[in-house]
């Protein structure tokens, strides 16, 4: 529904905005000087585990995401809560350290926030973000011969979703949880000392973070191009069995936890996919599956991408290549 308003919106005509909501790119982008601009994003979310401190944790960690995503680095952000007028104000405290731990681990300062009365508890950040507007990467750009990374596990909605059905492993949820509270800062970093020695020629094209959309959605997204920008369209090969799989999401899936958002991505990108006979049923829901603070998606030239591994995996990031850029083709996307 959204992505069709928005396309009636008149979009921005204002110079300075680099990225607006065109493309659906993970963040806008602002100039300020030739040097200088700045990176805007909001992300806010009902609880999807059970500790109001993780909770806090992860919806930081989900928000910085997007400008890790774009190429910047957050310096400031504004809290988003929506709590029950006769909630436990110790339950409102505890997600608010938990959120502020990760600012202050992202070196990211909140400076204020807006709350409202709300039968449900959400929580989330505006972030600010800075960056060179010359090393934007936008989720747009993918070239045919390059190869994609991805540098976290999927399966965090069926997770969480066995999870409110208490049907989830504590060492199954310990594995989650550690992939949505860790960063996106040092798989950025990593990126952009890869950048930075290649000099003006990035063999970096395209980075999107994976979330709500599942990995297929947003993969579609960066294969769609940007026919304003002459950005062509391009098709992607992806082999499910390089993707990485958080420990316990087949089962979870072969169980029957499917959130209903994996249920809707599934039918609203299912025709821009082609799926080998030899892809499993539970392994195709799990491309559909809604992440949370999930990994980045990096489309790289193939000459760069042996390198870029293995400075993600230097800083202890567990990088997969799994799969490659081809011309368009239809449907946009293939699994084998």
């Amino acid at each position: 529904m959204l992505d069709s308003v928005l396309r009636r919106l008149p979009r921005p005509t204002d110079p300075n905005v680099l990225v607006g909501f065109d493309t659906n790119d993970d963040a806008g982008v602002y100039l300020l000087s030739p040097q200088m601009a700045l990176v805007q994003t909001v992300d806010f979310f009902t609880p999807i585990v059970d500790d109001p401190s993780t909770f806090g944790q992860i919806a930081a960690a989900n928000a910085l995401s997007d400008v890790y995503a774009m190429g910047g680095q957050p310096v400031s952000a504004l809290s988003i809560v929506g709590f029950p007028d006769q909630g436990d104000a110790q339950i409102l405290e505890a997600i608010i350290r938990g959120g502020l731990s990760k600012m202050v681990e992202a070196k990211c300062t909140v400076i204020g926030g807006h709350s409202i009365r709300n039968d449900d508890i959400q929580f989330g950040y505006a972030v600010a973000g800075l960056i060179n507007p010359q090393r934007v990467w936008r989720n747009v750009g993918a070239r045919p011969g390059d190869v994609l990374l991805l540098t976290k596990a999927i399966g965090t909605g069926v997770l969480a979703t066995a999870l409110k059905k208490e049907r989830l492993a504590e060492a199954d949820l310990q594995a989650a949880v550690a992939s949505m509270t860790q960063l996106n800062r040092t798989a950025a970093a990593a990126l952009e000392d890869i950048q930075e020695k290649a000099g003006a020629a990035s063999p970096i094209h395209a980075v999107t973070d994976v979330t709500g959309f599942a990995l297929l959605g947003h993969a579609r997204e960066m294969a769609l191009g940007d026919s304003q920008r002459s950005v062509e369209a391009v098709s992607f090969e992806i082999d499910h069995a390089a993707v990485a799989y958080l420990h316990g999401a087949v089962e979870a899936v072969r169980a029957g936890f499917l959130p209903g958002g994996l249920k809707n991505n599934r039918d609203f990108i299912g025709e821009s996919v082609a799926f080998a006979e030899s892809v499993g049923p539970e392994y195709r829901d799990l491309l559909f599956d809604p992440q949370t603070s999930g990994g980045l998606l990096i489309a790289i030239s193939a000459e760069s991408a042996e390198a870029a591994t293995a400075a993600l995996d230097g800083r202890r990031v567990s990088a997969r290549s799994i799969g490659r850029v081809i011309r368009k083709t239809d449907p946009l996307l293939a699994v084998r």
